[in-house]
């Protein structure tokens, strides 16, 4: 028994979700860094993305665990779907689900790592808690900062990444990828630790 545990272990799947719209106005927004992230992961480990049921997905294994990214087709209000869908296609338990997503709450550069709570009027994280009818989730909010005018926060949020920003921004994907394996490999509490700073 003991023996067939530890197999059960080393052989986890996990399912890692970044958030984002499809097409080609969407893909260097700022909505769209969950996308950025799953696809820097993908570059670096030389795997590709094939078009699938409600989104793209790309499959790898590192130290013993397997792990599928996802990037929803669904647009980002309607993540949900896809996010049900592939949990129960893949048999992955819902703890071994990490959702990537924006935030204007953080200050850009800053990473944040949740195992439950609200949505924070993230329309992603909305749809993805009425269609699991829980909070229960593990979450990677990625900073985005705030700073634009009042009544401009849709423009800013669908607007690129400054000249200043996008000069960091290959460090804080590789920053994401890090926590992504340390969620796989450590469990949430200790990534969250780690990340969390």
């Amino acid at each position: 028994m003991k023996n067939t545990c530890l197999v059960n272990w080393f052989l986890m799947k996990f399912l890692i979700i970044g958030l984002g719209n499809i097409g080609v106005e969407y893909t260097a927004t700022r909505h769209n860094i969950g996308f950025m992230v799953v696809d820097f992961l993908a570059t670096q480990k030389e795997i590709t993305f094939k078009t699938a049921r409600l989104g793209e997905i790309a499959e790898l294994k590192h130290k013993g665990k397997q792990i599928y990214l996802l990037k929803p087709s669904t647009y980002m209000n309607l993540s949900g779907k896809a996010v049900n869908y592939w949990l129960q296609e893949l048999k992955i338990p819902l703890e071994n689900c990490l959702i990537i997503t924006d935030d204007l709450a953080l200050p850009y550069g800053k990473i944040r790592m949740r195992g439950k709570g609200s949505d924070g009027g993230h329309n992603g994280l909305k749809n993805i808690q009425e269609v699991l009818q829980t909070q229960n989730y593990a979450r990677m909010r990625m900073g985005i900062g705030n700073e634009f005018a009042k009544g401009k926060q849709i423009d800013y949020v669908l607007g690129e990444f400054d000249e200043e920003e996008r000069k960091n921004l290959d460090i804080l994907l590789k920053k994401a990828n890090e926590a992504i394996f340390s969620f796989c490999l450590e469990g949430l509490s200790i990534a969250m630790n780690k990340f969390n700073t």
